[in-house]
């Protein structure tokens, strides 16, 4: 049990979840203070530029234009997802550390854009990835960036685990 496995499954990677929901809140907050809405810092010029925007949808502005009630729809979804995680990283064996650093990147991106969502209205958004004016990535933020990257050690665990499950079939 020296990895921090047993009755409490991999929740010791929890210290994740909340480096995450820490960093993810104190960029929000420096970006808000230094930038009115839609203002901009160009740091690589036709590339990346620091922007201030606000989401009231879901990714990629998903439901934005509705009058306000998928607010509540995203909180609660978060909500279920967060539960539904923490219970995941409690179950966890000793061995799974790829799957629970997995599952606390997207813990702490869930409760990092659930608490822009349930306090302010709206999830703030600031990284902003573009080529010139001719393509743009929706803006985002730290919070989700981590849900990104846990999804996708999350599907990179299931292809490995289904690779795993077909070798032992041959065996």
């Amino acid at each position: 049990m020296r990895d921090g496995a047993g009755r409490f499954g991999r929740l010791g990677w929890l210290w994740l979840t909340v480096l995450v929901l820490v960093v993810d809140q104190v960029s929000k907050a420096w970006f808000e203070a230094k930038l009115g809405l839609y203002d901009q810092i160009v740091v690589i010029p036709d590339l990346f530029s620091w922007t201030l925007a606000y989401n009231t949808g879901a990714a990629f502005s998903f439901l934005a234009d509705h009058s306000g009630w998928q607010r509540w729809l995203f909180a609660v979804i978060a909500i279920v997802v967060s539960v539904v995680l923490l219970v995941w990283l409690k179950r966890l064996k000793p061995g799974e550390t790829w799957l629970a650093i997995a599952l606390a990147l997207v813990l702490g991106g869930a409760l990092g854009n659930l608490y822009d969502r349930m306090v302010l209205g709206h999830v703030i958004d600031f990284i902003f990835v573009h080529w010139r004016n001719e393509w743009r990535f929706p803006a985002f933020n730290v919070a989700d960036s981590a849900i990104t990257v846990g999804a996708i050690m999350l599907a990179l665990d299931m292809f490995k685990s289904k690779k795993q499950t077909g070798e032992k079939a041959h065996d």
